[in-house]
Parts: structure tokens; sequence; C-alpha cells
């Protein structure tokens, strides 16, 4: 079976460029970058329900480019001659389905125009970056409220003050 999920291309460089957290692990390195990028994305994906896909631009490396998964997120490294904006072009193309919406994160504003023109909806890194985090603060709510439940729905909870003294006093004889 196809699948038919709403889709989320995203400009890798692009955003590890714009996002101050990326932006500062560059110093450290830019592998540590890409990974806090893809671990932040597959969260989001998680949360969203939409298939992701990154693509890091791989022009000037020699090779055919390399295409795995990490956490469920799709990667993409360009093959030579190959620039992230063509490779983002073409997923459009390939992936393109009345049954499902596309949708490419980048600020670059000719990639946005041509994605748009092909039918993708454009997101800018910025706003990207807010949707994550406002995912990142309801599934932290989420997980407060569950355990608040689970708190009040433990039997300590149910018990009277004089039974608990009862058991606390068997527990220790």
């Amino acid at each position: 079976m196809a699948d038919t999920r709403d889709v989320l291309l995203v400009d890798g460089y692009n955003m590890i460029g714009a996002w101050p957290e990326l932006s500062a692990l560059v110093q450290s390195g830019m592998q540590e970058a890409r990974d806090r990028l893809l671990e932040r994305l597959a969260d989001h994906q998680a949360y969203s329900g939409r298939r992701v896909i990154v693509v890091f631009d791989a022009y000037r490396v020699p090779g055919l480019g390399k295409t795995f998964a990490q956490s469920k997120v799709q990667i993409y490294f360009t093959r030579e001659k190959e620039t992230a904006d063509e490779c983002i072009e073409r997923l459009v193309r390939d992936l393109s389905s009345k049954r499902r919406s596309i949708y490419v994160a980048t600020s670059d504003q000719v990639e946005q125009h041509v994605a748009f023109g092909q039918g993708a909806l454009r997101v800018s890194a910025r706003e990207l970056l807010i949707e994550i985090e406002e995912s990142e603060r309801e599934v932290q709510k989420r997980i407060q409220q569950d355990s608040a439940k689970l708190s009040r729905n433990s039997l300590d909870a149910k018990l009277s003050p004089e039974l608990r003294k009862l058991f606390e006093r068997w527990r220790r004889e």
C-alpha cells in the first residue's frame, strides 16, 4: 500500500543556518548540528504524522549521493553536482499526489517559488521552528497531564489515612 501521508521536505543546511541553536552547534561540528536537527524532526514527525524527508547538499562531494533513514526520518545527501534545491524539486515532482500535501521547508526565496509553482506549500525556517517548538510544548503538557493522572489513580491515593497507617505498620514488621 502506498504511503499517502503528507510530506515535509526540509532543506537541512538551510535550517541549520537559520535556527540559532543549530547554527551555534556548528562551532562544535556540523555533524552535531545535523544530529540535533534530525532528532527534533524525528520527534516532530511522530507528533505531526507527516512523513519527513531531509535533504543535505553534497554538491561538491564526489559520488552518487546517499539515502538512508534515521529514526524514521528519510535523509538524502545529494549526488555530485546536484544541489539540495534540485533534489527537493525532483522529490516534489516524484511525490506529488492528489491524496497528500507536500510542504517544503526552506528560507531560500527562489526555492520557495519553484516548489510553490509545482504545487507544494512553503514553510520558512522560522515557521518550521515555531511549529516544532509548539509541538514540543504540547508533548510536554501531555506528559505532565498523564503523570498527574497516574499519581491521582494510584492505590495509595484511594486508601483512607487509617488504612495507610495500618499497611505501613505491617510493612515495617
